[in-house]
């Protein structure tokens, strides 16, 4: 696929990092050469400086020949005109636009998104994305991964199994005969920065990434029979004044569970603004790695820490800081995929991959099947897709076996008649089922081909 992505911040680095894993042509527009320049020694994209809304730069960057325009400059006036020149000169036929003003996100203006308007196919917000993302993280303490499926009736969490959990050693098709009722989907494991599907014969093990499906209502009796257990968050510290907190700080200031929330923020004038717009928050201008402004925040009393500067290393820092200072929830948002590689290092530290949460909302233009919503998981191992079967799909009327989906990919849950379960390969499909689907990274091609 031919995309063209304006914007090569953190936002544009995130969407190419996850691009360039598929088999696609991608141009990156930037008026900032230095941002090319880096994205380029990074991944193997055609760089083109200038300005996204200028029609000579898009023509530069052979935007007739593009199937899609992700536009994710840091101006929303910007990646709106991109869109809209797209559309009127080049036609090419699906744009996405970055868009971060409250004002134009007002439900008020819904309609000025459209073909006779302004031709933007898909608004997201990538700040606010994560911003929400983080909230039902803290929501599930302890969970390194936390999605909603099926309107909030699902969850997919993932946890690290600590050594006192009791399931340990225990085959997966003895966990029944363990804890009869335990109902849950083990979808994949991630030991050792190896994912894979595990068998029945398989066992948990300590340290292991466990990602599983499990009924909302059946969340607190999981957690308890895995030992994964914690007590809730009341009392937050974010490092970093900026948008992502902002949107954090509006759900935390109308969450009752939540008692306090203090953001540290160095810049004078973000901290200010930040002051203005939250009511019921404390903001704190001051050095984040300072002892005396962590005194002051209540470091010690700290029930969980947040880093959502935009530099990976500050919040790295930050949130091993915090942990050393006994905050038992730190999550810290990275961008680049480098820091994969500490994972081990940073320990019990939450790594929040910002092209995973940004990547998740854009998914549905990307995928060439009927996918209802996606979610990339990880950092980019594998995907979760949400399909309704109608009676154009390939797979309605087989069997889950007989859709011959490669093994490194299955069908973990189906909805049908509203009441949601965990099929065996012997289910047999129907019009109007909506199922789970894990697929692997590398089998992402092979699966579409097969339900499209």
């Amino acid at each position: 696929m031919k995309i063209i992505v304006c914007g090569a911040g953190s936002v544009g680095r995130s969407i190419v990092s996850y691009l360039v894993k598929g088999n696609n042509d991608i141009v990156v527009i930037d008026n900032n050469q230095r941002h090319l320049d880096d994205l380029s020694k990074e991944f193997d994209i055609q760089p083109v400086f200038g300005s996204a809304s200028h029609p000579e730069i898009l023509e530069k960057a052979n935007a007739k020949s593009a199937e899609l325009l992700i536009a994710v400059t840091d101006v929303d006036e910007v990646n709106m005109i991109a869109c809209e020149v797209a559309s009127a000169i080049f036609n090419i036929p699906r744009k996405i636009a970055r868009i971060d003003a409250q004002d134009f996100l007002n439900p008020l203006w819904a309609t000025l998104y459209n073909d006779k308007n302004i031709p933007v196919d898909l608004v997201i917000s990538p700040e606010v994305e994560i911003g929400k993302y983080i909230y039902q993280l803290l929501k599930v303490p302890g969970a390194s991964e936390a999605l909603s499926l099926y309107d909030g009736k699902l969850r997919l969490l993932a946890f690290k199994l600590p050594e006192n959990c009791p399931l340990i050693k225990t085959p997966l098709i003895n966990l029944n005969q363990l804890v009869p009722e335990l109902n849950v989907e083990i979808v994949c494991i991630n030991r050792s920065a190896n994912v894979y599907i595990p068998y029945k014969s398989d066992m948990l093990e300590v340290g292991d990434e466990v990602y599983f499906l499990v009924k909302d209502d059946d969340i607190d009796f999981t957690l308890e029979a895995f030992g994964l257990e914690e007590p809730a968050v009341e009392r937050v510290i974010v490092f970093g004044g900026n948008q992502i907190s902002r949107c954090m700080g509006r759900m935390f200031e109308k969450d009752d569970n939540i008692v306090s929330c203090k953001i540290i923020e160095e810049d004078v004038q973000s901290a200010r603004e930040l002051a203005r717009e939250l009511n019921n928050t404390i903001v704190i201008n001051g050095q984040q790695m300072s002892d005396v402004i962590l005194s002051e925040a209540g470091i010690g009393n700290a029930d969980a820490a947040i880093a959502v500067t935009s530099k990976d290393k500050d919040n790295l820092l930050a949130s091993m800081l915090a942990r050393k200072s006994g905050v038992n929830n730190t999550l810290a948002l990275v961008n680049s995929p480098s820091y994969n590689n500490l994972i081990d290092i940073v320990g019990n530290n939450i790594l929040v991959d910002r092209s995973s949460v940004t990547i998740s909302s854009i998914l549905q233009e990307l995928r060439k099947s009927k996918i209802k919503d996606a979610y990339s998981l990880g950092r980019g191992f594998g995907e979760i897709w949400e399909m309704e079967i109608d009676e154009n799909s390939p797979a309605a009327g087989k069997t889950i076996q007989s859709i011959d989906l490669p093994a490194s990919s299955k069908v973990c849950a189906l909805l049908r008649d509203d009441e949601i379960s965990f099929p065996s390969e012997k289910e047999e499909l129907k019009i109007g089922d909506v199922i789970i689907l894990y697929v692997d990274s590398r089998a992402i091609r092979k699966v579409e081909k097969i339900l499209s």
